[in-house]
């Protein structure tokens, strides 16, 4: 079964890059890696077998990027136990410093305790540590700061990453290591999607493929080019299969500053259109920018809670007809918390604006017309949010490309110009819809926006009718301040 080329040199358990990296026993060691090429699972195998030990003495503390990679790695542990004929007890879920942890029990009485990132729950604690996923934590080097201490009284520190950004902490490590004669004696390693597939990686996993699986039929060359084909960009590539850093002094938004503001935890009701009970009570700002074919209709929605800018759906839309994107907008515009809506009124995004300005009227919908001075004065604002900490994001590879995308460039004659390269992920069409719903809200703008009591209203098909002229007096004050919000 499979069309692999390479096969491991043996039928063991680890391939020959997952060999090396469990039978290191440095003090300190770090990995590159490519995605998805089972670094996390061999890490897992090799903390079992160490804890395993009679004369093991230390726990094993695992800090991965959320708490569902927490709860994956310790299944991880629990197969290895098995595998290795090793007596554990799962002591499930318990609060380890605020923060979930999943812990497993070893006959020795050591323990292995996976939780997600917060960096102060491993203060004080003393034994090995794995930071898992590590560029891709909120605050990697405060997080190294915190356990690297606890390994003081014996034990491993393993840092295990791909890369998140040229400017990130982890490649500060790597680019010290390599060019600065590595002060700190890291064990150094780096496994490309190149390495692992020369490797056998591809024969192991058409092992678990299903037969009817298209990657079946592929040899290394034709995964490779799969692979590639299907990231966002080419950057996205080198970054997250070639170990190549993304440059992030050409990006207007850095990846820690892009980390720094993503959910822990992503919301379940993301790119939901039908249910939107969750969304009540809120005070929503929307943002949408306009494609048909080749680039795609966006639709933010943020709710205002303080100072915040929380994404509460991102909507994307691809060669979806202009009715279809109508009939799914319409739903969230009339909704009546609604404060404020931003459209891309720009070229075919005309038409979407003026229809929906008719209809729920000019208080409630805008028009934004894209130029250079415009498209800078929507691009600073979100970059202080991200700077503020004043935006959640979901964590989305796509979103984070269309983020990463903007470049911010000075022309011949010294004007500012926001571009970026168009992909099958689109024209970094999220980024423009998060600007248009950051816009929204701007200038306190908070409605406007009247709430009647509900005896107050007189049942009348003139009441819901927004295009009806009373209707449009009632609601587009010009001088909005004066009513109650």
């Amino acid at each position: 079964m499979g069309n692999a080329k390479i096969k491991p040199r043996s039928d063991a358990l680890l391939l020959d890059y997952q060999k090396r990296w469990v039978l290191d026993t440095s003090r300190l060691k770090i990995m590159e890696k490519s995605r998805q090429i089972g670094i996390s699972w061999a890490s897992a195998y090799s903390l079992v077998r160490r804890k395993a030990l009679d004369t093991a003495r230390l726990d094993g503390w695992v800090s991965s990027r959320d708490e569902i990679q927490a709860r994956l790695f310790l299944d991880d542990c629990k197969r290895f136990a098995g595998i290795l004929d090793t007596a554990v007890k799962d002591l499930g879920v318990q609060l380890v410093e605020n923060e979930k942890t999943y812990i497993l029990e070893f006959a020795n009485g050591c323990h292995i305790n996976s939780m997600s990132s917060s960096p102060d729950a491993q203060a004080g604690k003393r034994g090995d540590r794995l930071l898992d996923e590590f560029a891709l934590h909120k605050d990697p080097r405060k997080l190294y700061q915190i356990a690297y201490p606890g390994i003081t009284w014996g034990g491993q520190l393993e840092i295990v990453s791909t890369h998140r950004g040229s400017h990130n902490f982890f490649n500060e490590l790597v680019t010290e290591i390599r060019e600065k004669g590595n002060p700190k004696n890291f064990s150094l390693h780096r496994v490309t999607l190149e390495d692992a597939l020369d490797d056998g990686f591809l024969f192991r996993l058409q092992q678990k493929l299903s037969p009817d699986d298209e990657r079946q039929a592929m040899d290394e060359a034709d995964y490779f080019n799969f692979i590639k084909s299907g990231c966002a960009d080419e950057e996205s590539f080198l970054q997250e299969y070639m170990c190549v850093p993304a440059d992030d002094a050409s990006a207007f938004l850095s990846y820690d500053l892009i980390a720094g503001c993503e959910y822990e935890k992503t919301p379940a009701n993301l790119g939901e259109t039908s249910n939107l009970a969750d969304l009540d009570g809120k005070a929503l700002y929307i943002g949408v920018d306009v494609g048909r074919r080749k680039d795609l209709t966006c639709i933010w929605i943020n709710e205002l809670a303080g100072d915040r800018h929380l994404c509460r759906r991102l909507i994307v839309l691809q060669n979806r007809k202009f009715s279809e994107q109508e009939e799914i907008l319409y739903r969230f515009l009339g909704l009546p918390n609604l404060r404020r809506c931003c459209i891309d009124a720009t070229g075919l995004g005309m038409q979407l604006a003026e229809r929906a300005q008719e209809r729920f009227g000019s208080y409630r919908v805008e028009g934004v017309t894209f130029s250079a001075p415009v498209k800078e004065a929507l691009a600073y604002p979100v970059k202080a949010a991200f700077e503020d900490r004043n935006v959640r994001i979901p964590f989305d590879r796509n979103l984070q490309s269309d983020l990463r995308a903007i470049k911010k460039e000075t022309t011949a004659a010294g004007n500012v110009r926001f571009s970026a390269d168009r992909s099958e992920n689109g024209h970094s069409d999220r980024f423009w819809a998060l600007a248009l719903a950051i816009h929204a809200a701007a200038d306190g703008a908070a409605g406007p926006c009247r709430f009647e009591p509900s005896e107050a209203i007189r049942i009348s098909s003139e009441q819901y009718d927004f295009n009806h002229p009373q209707r449009r007096i009632d609601h587009e004050s010009k001088e909005p301040a004066k009513w109650p919000f």
